[in-house]
């Protein structure tokens, strides 16, 4: 027997070269203790839905719980700003705009005046009001013969599909779009109809944009810029007038109060002789402006400014969702599709989104729309009519019918 050279050090770790490249050869009990560790240590923290999407939202767990409770808790600040802000306008409107309007316009102005703008006010505090009232609608939560795509991890609950869950609500949103601060609530179908209400309770309520009540909101930000619109349009030469009233305000509040005459002669018909001896002076007149009127065309000016950029905002974000409307898609799904359709091109392969039924009949299963006379009724008047499905299932691309042949 002869032993190997170099020591038992050597005899645990040879180094030795292989196909022009160093080595290092470890024992096989080595080996095997640390894949027995390794394993080990897997073993108690393996799970087959672990991926990096997982691992990151464990990390950011604090970041989002903070921000779901503060969205939480600003969603009533929120809803009373709106209803303080809308109330504000209303009031400006009744008590400045329509007496100028009795005085000024003609009669066939002023009827159009009172009927466009009460409908509008109507159809703005309608919505509002049962986008904040509406539930969005939930998954069922026993067991069920309802098809289901996927699993919730938070609420450990089957989803249908368009289901997903809401961190802030913490639950599962049928059709979930996204929750909206300004209702305290999560846009769905249902809610998306209604959306303005005098009630200060609401701000109470805590809910969703989902398949309940899409409809509701999205009319609400239709007739909320429609509002705003007609007010910036209709009132732009009362806020030019009042910016140049405010303006000679402030000019004649500079002016000093008098000056005094002194040093002069006797000027006949111009100065009296008492100013000879620098005892007179000349008071300019008081100011011709109250304070009721400093109020009033400020009011003008604010409520022409609040109402053109609320016109601008909500205007861009009621565009987005009337493109997604017209493809069929949520904002959630929006991101969601983009993503497939990315991981599809790269295997030359082309992604058709199956809740996708063409533009028309996605407006109309929105609106919910059955015959010509509901363009009317259900879209121009407030309506409070389900939407069409339950929101658990949906007619899947290719075996698609024509839903609603209006």
């Amino acid at each position: 027997m002869r032993l190997c050279p170099g020591g038992p050090v050597v005899r645990c770790v040879r180094v030795c070269c292989g196909r022009g490249r160093w080595r290092v050869c470890i024992p096989k009990c080595v080996r095997s203790t640390w894949a027995y560790t390794h394993l080990l240590a897997r073993s108690l923290c393996y799970n087959t839905l672990t991926n990096w999407d997982t691992v990151n939202d464990t990390l950011f767990e604090p970041v989002f719980w903070t921000a779901d409770r503060l969205t939480r808790l600003f969603g009533q600040v929120f809803v009373c700003l709106v209803v303080v802000l809308t109330s504000s306008i209303v009031l400006i409107a009744y008590m400045v705009l329509l007496p100028l309007v009795l005085h000024t316009y003609a009669p066939w102005w002023i009827v159009w005046h009172l009927c466009y703008g009460h409908w509008n006010l109507v159809m703005i505090a309608f919505h509002y009001y049962k986008a904040t009232r509406t539930p969005p609608g939930h998954p069922p939560t026993t067991k069920s013969e309802v098809p289901f795509v996927s699993f919730c991890k938070k609420c450990v609950t089957p989803k249908p599909a368009r289901t997903h869950h809401c961190g802030i609500c913490n639950t599962c949103i049928l059709k979930m779009d996204h929750h909206c601060p300004w209702l305290n609530n999560c846009v769905c179908v249902r809610q998306v109809y209604f959306s303005l209400t005098v009630c200060v309770c609401v701000a109470w309520l805590n809910n969703c944009v989902g398949h309940f009540n899409h409809r509701y909101f999205f009319s609400f930000c239709v007739f909320l810029t429609l509002g705003c619109v007609y007010c910036s349009i209709s009132g732009r030469n009362l806020f030019i007038d009042a910016y140049s009233a405010i303006e000679r305000f402030k000019a004649l509040e500079a002016e000093p109060a008098g000056v005094p005459v002194k040093g002069v002669g006797l000027l006949i018909g111009i100065v009296p002789p008492e100013a000879v001896n620098g005892q007179s002076s000349f008071q300019t007149p008081p100011p011709t402006f109250t304070l009721k009127d400093k109020l009033l065309n400020k009011s003008i000016i604010y409520m022409w400014v609040l109402t053109s950029t609320v016109a601008v905002a909500l205007g861009g974000l009621t565009l987005w969702h009337a493109m997604l409307i017209s493809r069929g898609e949520t904002s959630i799904e929006r991101h969601l599709n983009k993503k497939e359709r990315t991981r599809l091109a790269k295997r030359n392969r082309v992604y058709k989104n199956p809740f996708h039924y063409g533009c028309f009949n996605n407006w109309k299963l929105f609106l919910g729309v059955e015959k010509r006379s509901h363009w009317i009724t259900r879209v121009l008047l407030p309506s409070g009519h389900a939407p069409y499905g339950d929101g658990l299932t949906w007619d899947f691309y290719p075996h698609r019918k024509e839903p609603l042949p209006v």
